[in-house]
């Protein structure tokens, strides 16, 4: 048996592969696949109206939100945002590691990206206290990405920007538990970790920042306003990936919603980081407040024994656990379609190595 603990493209749920498998050579009796669909057909448009309806339900978007399936992963909105929001060419940035610095150096292209706080001091292992920034009046947003995949931290609550728009890459944690979207300007989310494979991205935007006056020189298809008043199509867009998240979005709803997804999540994470605090062989990387409830990250403070781990853990079938290569160490990533007898399946084999290996160095 194999458990994928990849930190993207990740796991899916089995129950939403299945049905994929089962309409895969015949969606709803066309004799097509998805795959062959006419983006502009009857049939693809009910997809791409239901799965916008799932999403609005499983979030409570409130009406005055646009939802986007777009292309070009996270890393796109990188300048999609600035290019459609940074209307006084300049915008705040809390520095949490690779992705924000990545959205950091993208909007330096269009405008003045300035930083308002930064955990780069300790190596991003921490949230930066966001409670007196330097927001100025000519700020036109300010980003954050809520989830570090990468180092495994997490806000525990949204900065407080002063009444600035809040731009918040989800990528790795969006429909992992209830939040607010009223509280958000703009959410964006890559689809292959929590909803779906790779391919489409998210964008969730009030619908006042969708305006004309973006920034001269945006690519037509980069304008949010076109792709709005084109539901999506203004190009083809990532049309199985698009099904495949809408599949998602029903699994979500079926197993009780976010508030369930959150609970499934907290046992997940629970399980692993209270074996993580007594073990006298891992430890993890990050301070406990701000431990990332989708990515695990641990080491046993040396290079070779973490190697040694990850090549042996394949071994019994455990994928995906070796740290981004930016950092090192390991992770386990604990997205959405995670069961929580894989996370005991692997707490259990590391409980053993540990054992095993401790009793070795006696």
């Amino acid at each position: 048996m194999t458990y994928n603990f990849s930190s993207g493209p990740a796991m899916m749920p089995i129950e939403v592969m299945q049905g994929a498998h089962r309409e895969f050579l015949d969606y709803a009796g066309s004799g097509m696949s998805v795959m062959e669909l006419n983006h502009r057909s009857v049939l693809f448009n009910e997809i791409v109206e239901e799965a916008k309806t799932d999403l609005k339900d499983l979030l409570k978007i409130p009406d005055n939100y646009r939802i986007l399936f777009l292309q070009g992963g996270a890393s796109l909105q990188f300048a999609a945002v600035p290019m459609n929001l940074m209307r006084h060419r300049k915008a705040g940035f809390i520095m949490t590691g690779h992705w924000t610095k990545r959205a950091f150096e993208e909007a330096q292209m269009y405008g003045e990206a300035v930083k308002l706080a930064s955990s780069e001091d300790r190596n991003y292992t921490y949230i930066p206290d966001c409670n007196n920034l330097s927001i100025t009046d000519d700020l036109d947003y300010v980003h954050i990405c809520e989830n570090n995949t990468i180092y495994g931290t997490r806000f525990i609550e949204l900065p407080d920007t002063m009444g600035k728009d809040v731009v918040s890459d989800m990528s790795s944690c969006i429909l992992s538990e209830p939040i607010d979207v009223s509280k958000y300007g703009l959410i964006f989310a890559g689809a292959q970790k929590n909803m779906g494979p790779a391919g489409a991205t998210i964008v969730i935007v009030r619908e006042d920042l969708v305006r004309d006056d973006v920034m001269p020189g945006t690519p037509s298809v980069m304008k949010y306003k076109n792709q709005l008043e084109s539901n999506s199509r203004f190009n083809t867009p990532p049309c199985y990936s698009i099904y495949m998240c809408g599949k998602v979005f029903k699994w979500i709803k079926k197993i009780g919603g976010l508030s369930a997804m959150k609970e499934l999540n907290q046992k997940k994470a629970k399980m692993i980081y209270e074996y993580l605090d007594e073990s006298r062989m891992f430890h993890g990387t990050v301070d406990r407040e701000f431990r990332s409830m989708a990515n695990a990250t641990f080491t046993t403070g040396n290079i070779n024994s973490d190697m040694e781990f990850v090549e042996e853990s394949k071994k019994a079938g455990f994928v995906g656990l070796k740290g981004h290569r930016f950092v090192g160490g390991l992770r386990a990533s604990l997205y959405n379609a995670i069961p929580v007898e894989h996370v005991e399946a692997l707490v259990k084999y590391m409980k053993e190595y540990e054992s095993v290996r401790m009793r070795g160095a006696i």
